[in-house]
């Protein structure tokens, strides 16, 4: 259904912004994400851009097309790595990604953040007590995203075996949700 909604570079991008607008309004009624306010009644994207932890993410949104999709009525639960998430990976990578020619790699980094639906942390807590197997998320990139929890935080693991946190939970958007998460998921 997604796929038929957002396809190609702008729906991987459309994705990481819908996860970092998602991560900040779950807190409260309008919880702060990276030192703005995110509001229930914006768009993922419309929030995205004010957090000031986020601008890497916003910056490889617009450099993948995917703007208009995360502006989009999804629903959308998106994963939003931070800047410091970015910054873990070695040096030059999200250079190298922004640049046009990989663009394409970029969208499916970013859209693997992204995944059709709402999915609030009570829901993923709930999938990540499932059984090995049943306990995964597709993704609109099309790879499944592993999630488990110790105790009350919740873990997601991509297909190449690297773990990330749920920093922010339930950031609620118009079109979504956004949890922050402290690492860059790769498909």
């Amino acid at each position: 259904m997604l796929k038929a909604i957002i396809s190609g570079p702008a729906a991987r991008i459309i994705a990481l912004s819908l996860a970092l607008t998602a991560a900040g309004a779950a807190q409260a009624k309008n919880p702060m994400v990276g030192g703005a306010p995110m509001y229930a009644q914006k768009t993922i994207v419309e929030n995205a851009v004010n957090s000031k932890d986020h601008t890497t993410l916003v910056a490889a949104v617009k450099a993948a097309g995917l703007v208009d999709t995360l502006n989009g009525p999804g629903p959308f639960t998106v994963f939003a790595p931070t800047n410091a998430a970015f910054a873990k990976l070695p040096p030059g990578t999200v250079e190298n990604l922004v640049q046009p020619q990989n663009k394409a790699t970029l969208t499916k980094i970013l859209t693997y953040h992204v995944v059709p639906g709402v999915y609030t942390a009570k829901e993923l807590m709930a999938l990540a007590k499932k059984p090995e197997g049943q306990n995964q998320l597709t993704t609109v990139e099309g790879e499944p995203l592993g999630v488990s929890a110790r105790g009350k935080k919740v873990y997601l693991t991509d297909v190449k075996g690297d773990t990330v946190a749920v920093t922010i939970p339930n950031v609620m958007q118009s079109n979504g949700v956004i949890h922050v998460v402290n690492g860059v998921l790769m498909p």
